[in-house]
């Protein structure tokens, strides 16, 4: 999953060496933290933040597969 949200992340990003993911579990549930650069931000989080609502369905849908939760923060 984290390998996923970097390359999407990556794609969308002008500064592609400034993406950063880091994978934690916490009460069962794996939470998966997006940083970008500032000036990325808006277009990692897209128009009325449609980007990010889709990364965060193929982030649970890749969980599912795995048998497991997960959530996507955008920092």
């Amino acid at each position: 999953m984290k390998e996923l949200v970097e390359y999407i992340a990556r794609s969308l990003a002008t500064n592609p060496e400034a993406v950063k993911v880091t994978e934690t579990i916490e009460d069962g549930q794996v939470i998966l933290r997006l940083e970008v650069a500032p000036e990325d931000k808006g277009k990692v989080i897209g128009r009325q933040g449609r980007v990010a609502q889709a990364m965060r369905v193929l982030v649970r849908v890749a969980a599912i597969k795995q048998g497991t939760r997960a959530l996507l923060e955008i920092v």
